[in-house]
């Protein structure tokens, strides 16, 4: 089991504890420092080394967006996080461009905060459906998506669907009674037909297209 190590920023005493005593049950997640501006944030960075600083944004001084952009010139292996009370896209495009893996709102259940945070070890973005959506309509008006190459299948949409719902290719092969080689073939499929990468992109891009249906949840 990879242990995260991890630095809570916030200027909130009371919500650092409470995220001190949700990891303290965790197996998988330790935290190893906290701070409550900026400054400090950046000095336990370099002081400690986390694998994931958990960033508020609104900090005393320059906010949590300046102190990410700061983190990852220095610190570009330390994967950052915002965890914010704002659900707005103008403040989840500033940290997208300084450099954060993630943006994740404060009304979070504590079991999506602790399975997206495990995504970002996995390599995955650490953002709702909804918020990779907003991501793709910023950089693409939805006019002005690319058509797909093809029209995508009932099974390549219920495939989309789950991962959009962030199952595994495990998850989603014993949910549709398929292997995971078939459901590999699928995703590979689905990424071709729409141009894309990654299954982060083909999800967001299933939002955009009303494809796939935001829960009410992220």
């Amino acid at each position: 089991m990879i242990l995260l190590r991890l630095l809570l920023v916030d200027d909130h005493a009371l919500f650092r504890e409470g995220l001190v005593n949700l990891f303290r049950y965790e197996n998988d997640f330790t935290v190893v420092g906290e701070a409550e501006d900026a400054d400090t944030a950046l000095d336990k960075a370099r002081e400690l080394l986390p694998d994931l600083v958990l960033m508020d944004i609104d900090l005393p001084g320059a906010d949590g967006v300046a102190a990410t952009r700061r983190i990852k010139a220095e610190l570009p292996h330390v994967s950052v996080v915002m965890l914010t009370v704002h659900d707005d896209t103008e403040k989840l495009m500033e940290a997208v461009k300084a450099g954060a893996e993630g943006y994740l709102v404060k009304n979070i259940r504590s079991a999506e905060l602790l399975e997206q945070l495990r995504g970002v070890k996995r390599g995955e973005a650490a953002i709702s459906r909804r918020m990779a959506a907003r991501i793709l309509e910023e950089f693409r008006r939805p006019e002005e998506l690319p058509e797909p190459e093809g029209d995508l299948t009932q099974r390549e949409l219920e495939v989309l669907e789950l991962v959009a719902d962030r199952l595994s290719n495990k998850e989603i092969a014993a949910q549709l009674f398929l292997s995971e080689h078939t459901v590999k073939n699928h995703l590979k499929n689905i990424l071709s037909k729409l141009h894309l990468r990654s299954r982060r992109q083909a999800a967001a891009y299933g939002v955009a297209r009303g494809w796939v249906r935001p829960h009410d949840g992220d």
